[in-house]
């Protein structure tokens, strides 16, 4: 399965609207997302931390993701819709894109309008998958649990106060908090999908939203995930849906990401398994490759010399330079390290060419970078990499002069033969590393 093969974005043609989706991999099977709170569908894909399930899932099948109205994308008419356009939008866009019928993945918000579809339009959909979600979100005479509205007052004014940055981020998928690339990539697609208004509508819109009556007269098979820890929505409104929807299948998560990009990795295989009978095949955890570390050469001084907000400034544009240079080699940039990047690469010629055009550039801002290299077998740990070898990446990188590049022996080894010229650098004893290792220094 080609995870890779995304289509351009398209429009569907709901009434009056136009509603923006795109697709990911092949099918079948088909698979729609009833995307949740804030939706984009080219900033999701383009985020590796919002993109994981998307991705995962088109290994099994073709995905089909899309922008509700009002979000992302898509055609706005100037007020929240109702959970009956939701519907209507979404059947839409699967005419578009020629699905006949589809797995529905209903996430948080976009449960009800999940459930509402399986219920009313059976034959187009093979399957139900719940996450994180609910029938009716507030309490009514018949319905006691649910959140206070009051809480949702409160979450309105954090929105309109935060709005811009990461806000929520701590209650959506608090195991991101602290990671600067996810909370960049969230504020974003926040900024991108709606507006402060738009999302105070919805806030409003989900005190009523209520699709219980639905419940009974849903069946397809239907799997309900929810996490133990869930912050955004109440495990026991996951509970309620399992009580009423006959022959379903609950599964409580461990863990309190509401975010279903965040969730454990093992969620998105329970649910690809449900709708294909089988688990995709695992991706390897262990991949070779070669790491590079940058770091800005006394950060800490050049920061206090200018100050808070023109440091800020710099930063941003060393960061919008390293990315650039990154993808230009072909290389993934992992995560950034504050005042550094880490990065890899499929193989060491692409990283060194990477790292001397980072050194070089930077040197425009006023700034100099120190950069390591080096090869070997690394752990993939859900968008992160861990291991040995990147211990001794940072730690060559560790031992790089200003505006130098340094590269282990085993990185000297792999470029024999590409014209990239190394001097020796003589031997070190690397912080935490056992052993001697040799180092050399990239010309040029």
């Amino acid at each position: 399965m080609d995870q890779g093969q995304s289509s351009e974005t398209r429009y569907a043609r709901s009434g009056d609207l136009r509603i923006a989706y795109r697709t990911l991999g092949t099918g079948p099977p088909d698979i729609v997302i009833a995307p949740g709170f804030v939706s984009h569908v080219e900033e999701i894909l383009r985020s590796r931390y919002l993109s994981r399930p998307v991705r995962e899932l088109a290994r099994s099948g073709r995905v089909i993701v899309c922008d509700k109205r009002e979000q992302g994308l898509s055609d706005r008419a100037g007020r929240a819709p109702s959970v009956e356009e939701m519907v209507d939008d979404m059947l839409a866009v699967m005419d578009a894109a020629g699905s006949e019928r589809a797995a529905v993945v209903g996430v948080s918000e976009g449960g009800p309008m999940a459930i509402l579809l399986a219920a009313s339009h059976p034959a187009r959909c093979t399957h139900l998958i719940l996450w994180g979600t609910y029938a009716r979100l507030t309490p009514a005479p018949d319905y006691p649990r649910g959140i206070d509205p009051r809480a949702l007052d409160a979450w309105g004014e954090s929105l309109r106060e935060g709005w811009g940055g990461p806000v929520g981020l701590e209650l959506f998928a608090p195991s991101w908090v602290g990671t600067r690339e996810a909370e960049e990539d969230w504020a974003r697609l926040l900024r991108l999908g709606t507006s402060p208004s738009g999302a105070l509508a919805l806030a409003q819109m989900y005190r009523e939203l209520d699709v219980r009556e639905a419940l009974p007269l849903v069946g397809v098979p239907t799997l309900i995930m929810y996490p133990r820890g869930d912050r955004v929505v109440p495990p026991a409104l996951g509970r309620y849906l399992a009580d009423r929807i006959s022959g379903s299948r609950a599964v409580e998560v461990a863990g309190g990401d509401h975010l279903l990009p965040a969730a454990p990795p093992e969620v998105v295989g329970q649910i690809t398994e449900f709708i294909t009978g089988r688990r995709p095949t695992p991706v390897p955890d262990r991949v070779l490759a070669t790491v590079l570390f940058t770091d800005i050469v006394d950060s800490t001084a050049h920061a206090a010399r200018i100050g808070d907000r023109a440091w800020r400034e710099l930063l941003d544009g060393h960061d919008a330079l390293v990315r650039g240079e990154i993808d230009r080699h072909r290389g993934r940039a992992i995560k950034s390290t504050g005042d550094g990047f880490l990065a890899t690469f499929e193989g060491p010629a692409k990283g060194i060419a990477c790292a001397t055009s980072v050194a070089r550039r930077v040197s425009q801002l006023g700034i100099a970078v120190r950069a390591g290299l080096h090869s070997g077998e690394f752990e993939l740990r859900d968008g992160d990499i861990g291991g040995l070898a990147v211990h001794i990446g940072a730690r060559v990188a560790a031992s790089a002069g200003a505006g130098e590049v340094l590269v282990s022996q085993t990185v000297k080894d792999l470029v024999v033969g590409s014209g990239i010229e190394l001097e020796p650098r003589g031997s070190a004893t690397l912080k935490g590393v056992p052993g001697e290792w040799s180092l050399y220094s990239v010309r040029g």
